[in-house]
């Protein structure tokens, strides 16, 4: 059973219970904000899509401006031709609420870019019924692209708009990229949604060919983002589905909004987060490309030849950094993330060598920087000897202090004593050479634990 969609349709049905008769109620704020709607106002004006547009620059960052072909010609002006043009188009609105996260991303934007922001607000047209919202995002689009045949008419050029789009959003951006022949300049879509396009045709939603460069985050595919890839590059976060932090229990209090709001959203809402994050620029965020996240985790793929040498990264780089012509299409690229901003961690991979055991075992290993330690339990066969899989660690791999083998397995596995001929670790991908640390002949003994300190300084670069 889908319990994120069971929990999301009980969730929807109590707070409905709390807005029906409500009104919905506007500021006489001067700065334009996104609209909310009301149960009342979706069934009296469901058939209005009223989508609205924000303008927001580096002169009015905290200020938001409504937007539209008037807009061009009246001065002074805070849209400007000659700057690219980020386009944010929000996704699915379970209550019909306003996006709260909408401001913080443009305002992230600008900081990254002197750009224009376009704010698009179809809240009206993406509420309550989920089925019928996505029957409403081809019209959205259609209204998308008459504003930005309005602005190539005052001097913008297609390959200057960048869609980001959010969940439903992101292919809202697709259809608009359909509908200029693939001649936007780059759409990303931050956890694509799922349900009612992971087997509908490229024509009904986001892919490669919908604009010069399309990358995607996915951070919940196995719910409400899409499982398949739908850009040149696809970040799998954590393999895509499960978020470090966000909590895997099914059976929070469906009576109290935020705890059960937050599972339900968790995954889905990190690839924002961490897009928004990446734009900061406090730390790169780069995938490694591999076929599939088991290899990546047994440390199949540690390097970026495909892309030669050069691993695409998160954010605004040209083509994520890519250099190479033609661009690949639909790569799967992978990477571990924390549980918290800047969500960057080190890749570590872990080698091991072990001679021929005689019984199954298991064996526990940390690794120690100060008071920062990374944890991995690895099971042992009889028939194999040589053992890889990647670590997160917080720091990089010329910090490592020490690292730590315990063998955990006098409870259920009975081999005694284990001999490694080598334990060898290594970072990727790294922008430099760096020799593997390495320690031979290690014997671990059951309840024994052994550790080693590593003596190294990291070389300035």
């Amino acid at each position: 059973m889908n319990w994120k969609v069971v929990l999301l349709c009980v969730w929807t049905v109590y707070i409905t219970s709390l807005v029906v008769g409500l009104e919905e109620t506007q500021g006489d704020d001067e700065c334009a904000d996104l609209n909310n709607t009301t149960w009342n106002g979706y069934r009296q004006q469901r058939v209005k899509l009223q989508v609205q547009y924000l303008l927001l620059t580096r002169t009015n960052m905290d200020c938001a401006q409504t937007f539209d072909q008037e807009s061009l010609t009246r001065q002074p002006s805070s849209f400007n031709a000659s700057r690219p043009t980020k386009v944010i188009v929000h996704g699915y609105r379970a209550m019909g609420s306003k996006p709260s996260w909408v401001k913080e991303l443009a305002r992230a934007l600008l900081r990254a870019q002197d750009a224009n922001v376009l704010v698009v607000d179809w809240v009206y047209g993406a509420s309550f019924a989920y089925n019928l919202v996505v029957e409403n995002y081809k019209e959205v689009a259609l209204q998308i692209s008459v504003l930005i045949n309005q602005l190539q008419e005052h001097g913008c050029k297609l390959e200057s708009f960048h869609f980001i789009g959010i969940s439903l959003g992101a292919h809202v951006a697709g259809f608009v990229g359909t509908l200029f022949e693939g001649k936007i300049g780059r759409i990303t879509g931050l956890d694509p949604a799922g349900p009612m396009f992971k087997g509908a045709d490229t024509f009904d939603r986001l892919d490669p060919s919908d604009a010069l460069f399309v990358d995607a985050i996915h951070t919940d595919s196995d719910y409400f983002g899409i499982s398949i890839p739908v850009g040149h590059v696809d970040f799998f976060l954590n393999g895509g589905m499960d978020q470090t932090g966000c909590a895997r229990s099914r059976f929070a209090s469906i009576l109290i909004y935020s705890p059960v709001y937050g599972y339900v959203i968790c995954d889905h809402m990190r690839a924002l987060h961490v897009y928004m994050s990446a734009l900061n620029g406090s730390c790169p965020l780069r995938g490694i490309p591999c076929s599939n996240y088991e290899d990546f985790l047994n440390g199949q793929c540690v390097n970026c030849d495909v892309f030669k040498g050069t691993c695409p990264s998160i954010g605004l780089s040209e083509n994520s950094g890519i250099a190479i012509s033609p661009i690949p299409k639909e790569q799967k690229l992978f990477l571990l993330t924390t549980s918290s901003p800047p969500f960057c961690t080190h890749h570590i991979l872990l080698e091991l060598e072990v001679s021929p055991l005689d019984k199954s075992a298991e064996v526990e290993v940390t690794l120690r920087t100060g008071n920062l330690g990374t944890e991995r339990r690895l099971r042992f066969q009889t028939s194999t000897t040589v053992y890889r899989t990647v670590m997160a660690h917080p720091v990089v791999l010329c910090e490592i202090h020490s690292i730590q083998l315990r063998n955990t397995g006098s409870r259920f596995y009975r081999q005694g004593d284990i001999h490694f001929k080598s334990v060898c670790l290594s970072g990727f991908p790294s922008v430099r050479r760096e020799d593997p640390l390495c320690v031979n002949n290690v014997n671990v003994r059951r309840g024994l634990p052994w550790s080693h300190d590593f003596v190294q300084v990291c070389d300035s670069y």
